[in-house]
């Protein structure tokens, strides 16, 4: 056999084709369930009559229903392995684009959106986070990464992929587009070559690493260690700013006198910057899980300080969105890899849906505190200062966990 032919069938039982099969699924689903939802608001507000706040809400009461959801997901995953999840998270997305598709009445879009949630706790970043680590407690790290940098694609391939089918077809007939791409891409990989339920790459006999527990159920452990707590914390006000910053970031440029296409061309800087943050830990995959969380906290802490120290200077604007990018998609990686590397593998998916709930919520309530500080304060500089203070406290919380660990 040629070296070739070895190299192709280690690869084959390392198990990089399924990492490789839940990459591509993660693209498709970032990309319809998460990134979908902007799309359609103007053509649903020309044609169903509905207000831009009443369309919000719904996706507001999406991303709550996914963080109440992120626990018990979890705890499904570490008992009985992630297809059934996975895959009925995949199968409630194409039943629920379809039912958007035909939706007439807002007490149905709000339902819709409910159950969306569901999907996206059973699909996105956390569960297959949990499928990796539990099948791969050796290599989690790199898997994670070699996902995570597929996945950054999401909303480069999706949004011009939607606007064009909304453009072409029409919202409904793009929805159903939407549905179909999970039904081909996703819901297979999932119901087909998911078969995590014995930790098949675990050697038989080998216990999970509990890190530095302490004795108890795994919750129960987590909710006794300080290094939760920081991590809690780290991970909430960080969504705090980031959620900030995304959902006004376009209005908080044209306040400060940047011109539309300036302000556009800022903001796709962040894109291929978390690509490239992403693919710097890949080629640095020997960097310890707590030094890339102290480069990643600096980072944060430096775009916020350039943002609120020149938000008229357009080329620092440019280099802040760039630190800004590669530091949010190091901090994708971070959240997947801190959890098992300083509380221990043992109940990784019931831990970090916890993690996800006060996080979720502080992303859902981040635009309109936002908005009410701006109305409160008559400018968004009290709003940059704010998410500058929610960074510090992050990076704050990140090096508790680390210092109480030790």
């Amino acid at each position: 056999m040629s070296r070739v032919a070895e190299n192709i069938k280690r690869w084959r039982q390392d198990g990089w084709p399924l990492v490789a099969a839940l990459s591509f699924a993660q693209l498709v689903s970032w990309g319809t369930i998460f990134y979908g939802f902007p799309l359609f608001v103007v053509s649903m507000e020309t044609e169903l009559g509905w207000s831009r706040g009443l369309l919000n809400g719904a996706l507001s009461l999406g991303l709550l229903t996914a963080g109440f959801a992120a626990y018990p997901v979890g705890r499904i995953i570490d008992r009985h392995g992630g297809r059934m999840v996975m895959s009925l998270g995949s199968a409630l997305a194409v039943l629920l684009f379809t039912a958007w598709a035909y939706v007439g009445h807002p007490v149905a879009f709000y339902a819709i959106w409910f159950g969306l949630g569901l999907a996206q706790a059973g699909t996105l970043y956390t569960p297959v986070f949990a499928v990796l680590t539990r099948m791969f407690p050796d290599s989690f790290k790199i898997r994670i990464t070699m996902l995570t940098l597929t996945g950054g694609f999401a909303s480069t391939v999706f949004t011009p992929l939607i606007a064009w089918a909304i453009a072409a077809l029409g919202w409904r007939d793009a929805l159903l587009l939407m549905a179909a791409c999970n039904l081909v891409f996703c819901l297979p990989v999932h119901v087909l070559l998911l078969r995590d339920r014995e930790n098949p790459m675990l050697p038989q006999g080998k216990a999970a690493d509990t890190g530095n527990a302490i004795p108890g159920r795994p919750m129960h452990k987590a909710l006794r260690n300080p290094v939760f707590w920081g991590l809690a914390v780290c991970f909430t006000f960080y969504l705090l700013a980031h959620a900030m910053l995304i959902f006004h970031f376009l209005p908080m440029l044209n306040e400060f006198g940047i011109t539309l296409a300036v302000a556009v061309a800022v903001i796709t800087v962040i894109g291929p910057a978390q690509v490239g943050g992403r693919i710097l830990l890949l080629f640095g995959r020997k960097i310890e899980t707590v030094t890339t969380g102290y480069i990643v906290m600096a980072l944060f802490v430096t775009a916020m300080l350039l943002l609120a120290a020149f938000p008229t200077v357009v080329p620092v604007l440019f280099v802040m969105a760039a630190v800004y990018g590669g530091a949010n998609g190091m901090m994708t990686i971070l959240r997947g890899t801190s959890v098992p590397d300083l509380l221990g593998h043992e109940g990784f998916g019931a831990i970090s849906g916890a993690l996800v709930l006060p996080a979720s919520i502080a992303a859902a309530i981040a635009p309109s505190l936002a908005a009410l500080i701006w109305e409160l304060t008559g400018g968004y500089a009290a709003v940059i200062w704010t998410m500058l203070a929610a960074m510090l406290v992050s990076a704050a919380g990140f090096v508790f966990a680390v210092k109480v660990r030790k």
